[in-house]
């Protein structure tokens, strides 16, 4: 159960089957979600958001001072591309308009005006090729039981996974370094034995991918610059 889309500081009451207590978190996107275990009671959950409003009005503050990515892209915008902030540059090499970022090219339709529709599709692009291609790699390695890999816009996760195997990836982890990448797809492999943030499923993370406490860090500090 799930109310309306929330406006300004409405609270999103939803109902989860595993979840045992009752919880409040802020999403990247700014929405506040209260969790009601399966045998809880909204009106239980309303006190337990109002014994922990000061705790939400600190984590709006806290989110409302991280950076931000520039809305519309353009020459000589910043953007995060492959964990490193670089900028847009005209490819002065192309025969038709087109963009550099790093070693990439991208073709856009003009120079001229926001670049970030059509970036962003060729983002989207190359993430279906990139993401779902590695994460297969490593899957074969564990030799867990992986159904399907899907790679899509996620308003506010990295990735998650179902209980029917299906490993679904947020397309902007090509945005982000390789080993950032490697632990968001580390962390939904592990889900398939752990469907759960127990200290067991933490456990299998650890033995998985020993660097991941870097890659939670930079996802920290730099998830804001990708709307996350």
């Amino acid at each position: 159960m799930t109310s309306p889309a929330p406006a300004g500081d409405e609270i999103v009451f939803q109902r989860s089957l595993r979840a045992r207590n009752y919880r409040l978190t802020l999403r990247r996107d700014g929405v506040a979600v209260a969790t009601i275990p399966l045998r809880g009671s909204e009106r239980e959950a309303r006190r337990f958001v109002e014994q922990h409003l000061d705790w939400l009005a600190r984590a709006r503050s806290r989110q409302s001072h991280k950076p931000r990515g520039a809305d519309v892209w353009t020459i000589g915008t910043h953007v995060l591309w492959r964990g490193a902030p670089t900028e847009i540059r005209p490819a002065p090499d192309a025969l038709r308009p087109s963009v550099r970022l790093g070693a990439d090219t991208f073709r856009v339709p003009q120079l001229a005006g926001d670049l970030r529709p059509t970036l962003e599709s060729h983002f989207l692009r190359l993430a279906k090729i990139e993401l779902s291609g590695r994460a297969w790699e490593l899957a074969s390695q564990t030799g867990l039981g992986v159904r399907q890999i899907v790679v899509r816009n996620q308003r506010s996760r990295w990735g998650s996974c179902s209980a029917s195997g299906t490993i679904s990836l947020n397309w902007r982890l090509i945005q982000t370094p390789d080993s950032v990448r490697d632990y968001i797809i580390h962390h939904e492999l592990v889900h398939l034995q752990e469907m759960n943030h127990s200290p067991r499923f933490w456990t299998r993370v650890e033995q998985s991918y020993p660097a991941w406490r870097d890659a939670e860090r930079w996802l920290k500090q730099n998830g804001s610059l990708l709307g996350l």
